[in-house]
Protein backbone atom coordinates (compact mmCIF):
# COMPACT_ATOMS: atom_id res chain seq x y z
CA UNK A 1 0.00 0.00 0.00
CA UNK A 2 1.46 3.66 -1.06
CA UNK A 3 2.19 5.72 2.11
CA UNK A 4 -0.22 8.84 0.92
CA UNK A 5 2.10 12.57 0.57
CA UNK A 6 -0.89 14.54 1.76
CA UNK A 7 1.65 17.50 1.42
CA UNK A 8 2.18 16.47 -1.60
CA UNK A 9 -0.97 16.26 -2.99
CA UNK A 10 -1.91 19.86 -1.75
CA UNK A 11 0.82 21.19 -3.59
CA UNK A 12 2.90 22.21 -0.64
CA UNK A 13 6.48 22.26 -0.23
CA UNK A 14 6.69 23.74 3.34
CA UNK A 15 5.96 20.94 5.38
CA UNK A 16 5.55 23.84 8.42
CA UNK A 17 2.84 24.85 6.59
CA UNK A 18 0.34 27.25 8.51
CA UNK A 19 -3.20 26.14 8.79
CA UNK A 20 -4.24 29.15 7.00
CA UNK A 21 -1.63 28.42 4.06
CA UNK A 22 -3.08 24.60 4.24
CA UNK A 23 -6.85 26.07 3.45
CA UNK A 24 -5.45 28.39 0.54
CA UNK A 25 -3.91 25.02 -1.00
CA UNK A 26 -6.79 23.22 -0.76
CA UNK A 27 -9.19 25.38 -1.86
CA UNK A 28 -6.79 26.02 -5.03
CA UNK A 29 -6.69 22.16 -5.21
CA UNK A 30 -10.31 21.50 -5.05
CA UNK A 31 -11.10 24.09 -7.58
CA UNK A 32 -8.55 22.66 -9.94
CA UNK A 33 -9.93 19.09 -9.94
CA UNK A 34 -13.62 19.63 -8.95
CA UNK A 35 -15.88 16.74 -10.87
CA UNK A 36 -18.25 19.13 -12.18
CA UNK A 37 -15.04 21.24 -14.00
CA UNK A 38 -13.46 18.34 -15.49
CA UNK A 39 -16.14 16.29 -17.38
CA UNK A 40 -14.02 15.25 -19.55
CA UNK A 41 -11.31 13.69 -17.03
CA UNK A 42 -12.26 10.84 -15.59
CA UNK A 43 -9.36 10.79 -13.05
CA UNK A 44 -10.20 14.16 -11.49
CA UNK A 45 -12.87 12.82 -8.99
CA UNK A 46 -10.47 10.52 -7.65
CA UNK A 47 -8.51 13.16 -7.04
CA UNK A 48 -10.83 15.79 -5.76
CA UNK A 49 -11.48 12.51 -3.13
CA UNK A 50 -7.29 12.59 -2.43
CA UNK A 51 -7.44 16.20 -1.88
CA UNK A 52 -10.58 16.01 0.64
CA UNK A 53 -9.05 13.27 2.49
CA UNK A 54 -5.48 15.07 3.02
CA UNK A 55 -6.94 18.38 3.65
CA UNK A 56 -9.07 16.08 6.06
CA UNK A 57 -6.07 15.05 7.97
CA UNK A 58 -3.35 18.16 7.64
CA UNK A 59 -6.28 20.62 8.63
CA UNK A 60 -6.61 19.21 12.22
CA UNK A 61 -3.71 19.56 15.02
CA UNK A 62 -4.37 16.04 16.00
CA UNK A 63 -4.39 13.94 13.20
CA UNK A 64 -1.68 15.68 11.24
CA UNK A 65 0.49 15.39 14.46
CA UNK A 66 -0.31 11.90 14.01
CA UNK A 67 0.36 11.55 10.16
CA UNK A 68 3.78 13.60 10.18
CA UNK A 69 5.17 10.77 13.21
CA UNK A 70 3.97 8.12 10.94
CA UNK A 71 5.65 9.40 8.03
CA UNK A 72 8.96 9.88 10.06
CA UNK A 73 8.75 6.22 11.20
CA UNK A 74 8.14 4.46 7.96
CA UNK A 75 10.16 6.77 5.65
CA UNK A 76 12.96 8.09 7.75
CA UNK A 77 13.19 11.31 6.67
CA UNK A 78 11.10 13.58 4.36
CA UNK A 79 11.37 12.90 0.51
CA UNK A 80 9.26 14.15 -2.85
CA UNK A 81 6.58 10.92 -3.66
CA UNK A 82 4.95 11.01 -6.97
CA UNK A 83 1.19 11.52 -6.29
CA UNK A 84 -0.31 8.19 -6.80
CA UNK A 85 -4.29 7.34 -5.99
CA UNK A 86 -4.68 5.12 -3.00
CA UNK A 87 -7.44 2.48 -3.67
CA UNK A 88 -10.53 2.99 -1.64
CA UNK A 89 -13.77 0.94 -1.88
CA UNK A 90 -16.21 1.47 -3.87
CA UNK A 91 -18.12 4.78 -2.94
CA UNK A 92 -15.64 4.97 -0.09
CA UNK A 93 -14.27 8.84 0.09
CA UNK A 94 -11.48 8.04 1.91
CA UNK A 95 -8.63 5.53 0.98
CA UNK A 96 -7.69 2.51 2.30
CA UNK A 97 -4.48 4.47 3.70
CA UNK A 98 -6.71 6.71 5.53
CA UNK A 99 -8.64 4.04 7.43
CA UNK A 100 -6.36 2.24 8.27
CA UNK A 101 -4.29 4.70 9.72
CA UNK A 102 -6.96 7.04 11.17
CA UNK A 103 -9.96 4.18 11.61
CA UNK A 104 -13.41 3.37 9.30
CA UNK A 105 -14.70 5.97 11.17
CA UNK A 106 -12.89 9.23 11.22
CA UNK A 107 -14.19 10.87 8.02
CA UNK A 108 -17.55 10.98 9.98
CA UNK A 109 -16.90 14.66 10.64
CA UNK A 110 -15.09 15.72 7.94
CA UNK A 111 -13.64 19.42 7.83
CA UNK A 112 -14.09 20.59 4.54
CA UNK A 113 -15.25 24.31 4.10
CA UNK A 114 -18.80 25.42 4.17
CA UNK A 115 -18.99 26.58 0.22
CA UNK A 116 -17.41 23.10 -1.05
CA UNK A 117 -19.94 20.96 1.28
CA UNK A 118 -22.54 23.23 0.06
CA UNK A 119 -21.20 22.26 -3.57
CA UNK A 120 -21.24 18.93 -3.10
CA UNK A 121 -24.33 18.62 -1.91
CA UNK A 122 -23.16 17.38 1.96
CA UNK A 123 -26.09 18.27 5.09
CA UNK A 124 -24.61 21.44 6.30
CA UNK A 125 -25.92 22.38 9.94
CA UNK A 126 -27.48 26.02 10.19
CA UNK A 127 -25.88 28.32 12.03
CA UNK A 128 -26.38 29.62 15.56
CA UNK A 129 -28.13 32.85 16.74
CA UNK A 130 -26.63 34.68 19.74
CA UNK A 131 -28.66 37.08 21.75
CA UNK A 132 -28.40 38.70 24.97
CA UNK A 133 -31.01 38.95 27.82
CA UNK A 134 -30.68 40.52 31.87
CA UNK A 135 -32.12 39.43 34.75
CA UNK A 136 -31.52 40.33 38.28
CA UNK A 137 -29.57 38.82 41.05
CA UNK A 138 -33.04 37.33 42.73
CA UNK A 139 -34.04 35.75 39.15
CA UNK A 140 -30.79 34.58 38.79
CA UNK A 141 -30.58 33.16 42.61
CA UNK A 142 -34.47 31.66 42.62
CA UNK A 143 -34.85 30.68 38.92
CA UNK A 144 -37.38 32.17 36.25
CA UNK A 145 -39.02 31.94 33.54
CA UNK A 146 -38.60 35.12 31.08
CA UNK A 147 -39.86 35.85 27.52
CA UNK A 148 -37.78 37.52 24.78
CA UNK A 149 -38.89 38.52 21.49
CA UNK A 150 -36.64 38.16 18.11
CA UNK A 151 -36.99 39.20 14.64
CA UNK A 152 -36.98 35.93 12.12
CA UNK A 153 -35.36 35.72 9.12
CA UNK A 154 -39.16 37.00 7.13
CA UNK A 155 -39.01 39.82 9.12
CA UNK A 156 -41.79 38.39 11.40
CA UNK A 157 -41.27 38.86 14.90
CA UNK A 158 -41.30 35.55 17.18
CA UNK A 159 -41.40 35.07 21.37
CA UNK A 160 -38.95 32.67 23.13
CA UNK A 161 -40.17 31.34 26.47
CA UNK A 162 -36.61 31.12 28.53
CA UNK A 163 -36.30 28.79 31.63
CA UNK A 164 -33.60 30.44 33.81
CA UNK A 165 -32.42 27.35 35.88
CA UNK A 166 -31.26 28.74 39.87
CA UNK A 167 -28.41 29.73 40.18
CA UNK A 168 -27.28 30.18 36.63
CA UNK A 169 -23.73 32.06 36.22
CA UNK A 170 -23.07 35.10 34.86
CA UNK A 171 -22.34 35.10 31.07
CA UNK A 172 -23.84 31.35 31.22
CA UNK A 173 -25.47 30.74 27.83
CA UNK A 174 -28.84 29.35 27.52
CA UNK A 175 -29.01 27.00 24.17
CA UNK A 176 -32.98 26.49 22.50
CA UNK A 177 -32.16 23.65 20.42
CA UNK A 178 -33.08 24.38 16.48
CA UNK A 179 -34.16 27.80 17.11
CA UNK A 180 -31.56 29.51 15.03
CA UNK A 181 -31.02 29.26 10.89
CA UNK A 182 -32.15 26.89 8.91
CA UNK A 183 -30.15 24.37 7.50
CA UNK A 184 -28.89 23.21 3.84
CA UNK A 185 -28.89 20.19 1.89
CA UNK A 186 -30.99 18.52 4.51
CA UNK A 187 -29.08 19.75 7.62
CA UNK A 188 -30.29 20.48 10.82
CA UNK A 189 -31.54 24.14 11.90
CA UNK A 190 -28.84 26.04 14.53
CA UNK A 191 -29.50 26.81 17.74
CA UNK A 192 -30.55 30.02 19.21
CA UNK A 193 -28.10 30.79 22.33
CA UNK A 194 -28.66 33.24 24.92
CA UNK A 195 -26.20 35.10 27.17
CA UNK A 196 -27.39 36.05 30.58
CA UNK A 197 -26.10 39.56 31.99
CA UNK A 198 -27.04 38.72 35.78
CA UNK A 199 -27.64 42.87 36.94
CA UNK A 200 -25.89 44.18 40.10
CA UNK A 201 -28.14 46.62 41.66
CA UNK A 202 -27.66 49.03 45.04
CA UNK A 203 -27.68 46.41 47.47
CA UNK A 204 -25.82 43.85 46.16
CA UNK A 205 -23.16 42.98 43.98
CA UNK A 206 -21.84 39.26 42.52
CA UNK A 207 -18.75 38.37 41.72
CA UNK A 208 -18.50 34.64 41.05
CA UNK A 209 -20.59 32.78 43.85
CA UNK A 210 -19.88 35.32 46.32
CA UNK A 211 -22.23 38.58 47.66
CA UNK A 212 -20.87 42.12 48.33
CA UNK A 213 -23.16 44.38 50.14
CA UNK A 214 -22.45 47.38 52.26
CA UNK A 215 -23.38 48.03 56.17
CA UNK A 216 -23.58 51.17 57.36
CA UNK A 217 -22.92 52.04 60.83
CA UNK A 218 -22.65 55.16 62.92
CA UNK A 219 -19.59 56.41 64.55
CA UNK A 220 -20.81 55.26 68.27
CA UNK A 221 -21.68 51.72 66.68
CA UNK A 222 -18.48 51.20 65.18
CA UNK A 223 -16.53 52.38 68.43
CA UNK A 224 -18.67 50.64 70.41
CA UNK A 225 -19.87 47.41 68.97
CA UNK A 226 -23.70 46.75 67.84
CA UNK A 227 -25.70 43.66 66.79
CA UNK A 228 -27.83 44.60 63.22
CA UNK A 229 -30.18 42.88 61.29
CA UNK A 230 -28.77 42.65 57.30
CA UNK A 231 -30.62 41.24 54.75
CA UNK A 232 -29.49 38.19 52.54
CA UNK A 233 -31.05 37.34 49.35
CA UNK A 234 -32.89 34.56 51.27
CA UNK A 235 -32.47 35.68 54.95
CA UNK A 236 -32.46 38.02 57.88
CA UNK A 237 -28.96 37.54 59.75
CA UNK A 238 -28.55 38.39 63.06
CA UNK A 239 -24.66 40.19 62.66
CA UNK A 240 -22.61 41.25 65.76
CA UNK A 241 -20.05 44.05 64.96
CA UNK A 242 -17.03 44.19 66.81
CA UNK A 243 -16.57 47.18 68.42
CA UNK A 244 -13.20 49.24 66.77
CA UNK A 245 -14.55 48.26 63.66
CA UNK A 246 -13.31 50.67 60.88
CA UNK A 247 -14.14 52.01 57.44
CA UNK A 248 -13.66 49.45 54.78
CA UNK A 249 -13.13 46.81 56.72
CA UNK A 250 -15.41 43.07 55.85
CA UNK A 251 -16.91 40.74 57.43
CA UNK A 252 -17.34 37.43 55.78
CA UNK A 253 -20.28 35.45 56.28
CA UNK A 254 -20.08 31.70 54.96
CA UNK A 255 -22.52 30.04 53.31
CA UNK A 256 -24.99 32.98 52.70
CA UNK A 257 -24.05 34.15 48.93
CA UNK A 258 -24.96 32.93 45.73
CA UNK A 259 -25.63 29.63 44.92
CA UNK A 260 -21.90 27.21 43.44
CA UNK A 261 -23.62 24.67 41.85
CA UNK A 262 -22.96 21.81 44.10
CA UNK A 263 -25.73 22.46 46.73
CA UNK A 264 -23.28 25.12 48.96
CA UNK A 265 -22.83 28.46 48.46
CA UNK A 266 -20.71 31.30 48.37
CA UNK A 267 -20.05 33.60 51.20
CA UNK A 268 -21.61 37.19 51.86
CA UNK A 269 -19.46 39.98 52.37
CA UNK A 270 -20.35 42.99 54.12
CA UNK A 271 -18.01 45.74 53.82
CA UNK A 272 -18.20 48.33 56.18
CA UNK A 273 -19.11 51.96 55.79
CA UNK A 274 -18.74 54.19 58.81
CA UNK A 275 -21.18 57.72 58.39
CA UNK A 276 -20.52 60.48 59.81
CA UNK A 277 -24.00 62.74 60.35
CA UNK A 278 -24.60 65.85 58.28
CA UNK A 279 -26.68 67.64 60.83
CA UNK A 280 -26.50 67.25 64.28
CA UNK A 281 -29.10 68.76 67.22
CA UNK A 282 -27.07 71.19 69.47
CA UNK A 283 -27.14 68.32 72.20
CA UNK A 284 -25.30 66.13 69.91
CA UNK A 285 -22.01 68.84 68.60
CA UNK A 286 -21.90 69.13 72.56
CA UNK A 287 -21.72 65.66 72.97
CA UNK A 288 -19.12 65.60 70.36
CA UNK A 289 -17.53 68.98 71.25
CA UNK A 290 -16.81 67.08 74.91
CA UNK A 291 -15.88 63.71 73.52
CA UNK A 292 -12.90 65.95 71.20
CA UNK A 293 -11.58 67.38 74.53
CA UNK A 294 -11.24 64.34 76.65
CA UNK A 295 -10.21 61.64 74.23
CA UNK A 296 -6.52 61.18 73.30
CA UNK A 297 -7.29 59.32 70.42
CA UNK A 298 -5.60 60.60 66.90
CA UNK A 299 -5.76 58.28 63.78
CA UNK A 300 -3.37 60.08 61.92
CA UNK A 301 -0.27 60.22 64.73
CA UNK A 302 -1.14 56.30 64.78
CA UNK A 303 -1.23 55.63 60.82
CA UNK A 304 1.97 57.97 60.30
CA UNK A 305 3.82 56.16 61.93
CA UNK A 306 3.28 52.84 59.43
Amino acid sequence: MIFKDYYKILGISNYKASPEEIKQAYREQAKKYHPDINTTNTMAEERFKDINEAYKVLSETVSRKKYDRMWYNHIGKRQKVNYEESSRKQGSVFSDFFNMFFGENAHDNVNIPKEDKKAKKVPIKGENIETEINISIAEAFYGNEKKISLRTLNGKMKTFTIKIPAGIRNHEKIRLMGQGKPGENGGRPGDLLIKVQIENNEKYRLEGIDLYTNLYLTPWEAALGTKVTLSSINEEISLHVPQGIQSGETIHLKEKGYLDGKGGRGELITNICIMVPKTMTEQEKALFQELKEISSYDPRTIYNKL
